[in-house]
């Protein structure tokens, strides 16, 4: 790893997968030299994909680039599993204001774990911006959801809600 390469983290659960981390993830390929996308798994959530799932949903759903890595990390800090995987940036979604505020709170607790590692907060444009993973799997089972989730992730992620559903 070059001494000046800019490496970044972007985590989060992707349970499912939506458009909206897709479009952080191109993102992040086009500010930093290398990314990798972490699923961090908290032991205190339950999820509707279990870890294979959604690392497969993953790998089929992102670019095939050499500056991008798919992983996982559990029971660790974000800015310590960062520092593991050489990554100087924490790449971050805010959606609204109440992210905003929730991020504020995480960056700053970052900060006081590891100072070396910066927070870099990125705002989806409006047709993103009320997308979450949490909303997408509330729109699934009435008749119809189909035709609207569809619009909402990215076809690896559709086929398992349809297939889980």
């Amino acid at each position: 790893m070059a001494e000046s390469e800019k490496r970044a983290v972007y985590a989060g659960s992707f349970d499912p997968l939506t458009n909206g981390h897709l479009w952080m993830v191109e993102q992040g390929l086009t500010l930093f030299d290398h990314l990798t996308v972490a699923i961090g798994i908290n032991p205190d959530k339950q999820y509707t994909y279990d870890l294979d799932a959604r690392l497969e949903i993953l790998r089929d759903s992102l670019p095939k680039k050499g500056n991008l890595n798919i992983s996982h990390f559990s029971n660790r800090y974000l800015v310590d599993y960062a520092t593991e995987v050489g990554a100087g940036y924490i790449l971050r979604g805010i959606r609204s204001a109440q992210d905003y505020e929730f991020e504020r709170g995480m960056r700053h607790t970052n900060a006081l774990l590891n100072d070396r590692i910066t927070t870099v907060f990125l705002m989806p444009p409006r047709n993103l911006a009320e997308l979450s993973s949490s909303m997408v799997k509330g729109l699934v089972g009435p008749e119809g959801w189909e035709d609207h989730v569809i619009k909402m992730v990215p076809k690896p992620a559709f086929d398992a809600l349809r297939q889980n559903h």
